[in-house]
């Protein structure tokens, strides 16, 4: 299954649109007005499919992730000096491969592939692909893109 993740251009706070591989709108995330940033994933029905909440007054960004109201897990960017590194604690998922050109691959716990990531160049806004191996995790794929493009962000 494969995800388009593109940033409106006009937009005060992050927004953005998922699509499907026929580009139909698959998933609407809205950046909500909080002390870091909090994004709200609705599906096409409009119900709140899940968060990705940034936890403030911490030494290094770290983000949690809800499935509605339900705690998953979070990301924490570790100390590193020449290229970002994180510790994951959600499903058992590791990242491999270039975070500075945004082109990885997330994993699970046994090295099974999970989904592929690429940022595609050459977009006035953010524009990510997502190749996903099972449906059944691509809402939690994009949850885990959208906390690394937002520690990103505010790196930036």
């Amino acid at each position: 299954m494969k995800l388009l993740f593109k940033q409106r251009f006009f937009s005060w706070l992050d927004s953005y649109d998922i699509y499907d591989e026929t580009g139909n709108v698959l998933y609407t995330v809205k950046g909500q007005l909080s002390w870091g940033h909090c994004l709200k994933i609705f599906d096409v029905a409009g119900r709140e499919a899940g968060t990705v909440q940034e936890r403030i007054f911490t030494f290094l960004p770290k983000f949690e992730i809800y499935f509605g109201e339900e705690y998953a897990g979070c990301i924490s960017k570790e100390l590193s000096f020449f290229r970002p590194c994180y510790h994951i604690d959600f499903n058992g998922w590791s990242v491999t491969g270039d975070f500075m050109e945004w082109d990885y691959s997330i994993c699970d716990e046994g090295g099974g592939l999970v989904a592929t990531v690429s940022k595609e160049l050459w977009h006035l806004t953010d524009t990510y692909m997502i190749d996903v191996v099972q449906e059944k995790d691509a809402l939690g794929a994009l949850m885990f893109v959208l906390a690394i493009d937002a520690e990103k962000c505010s790196r930036n």
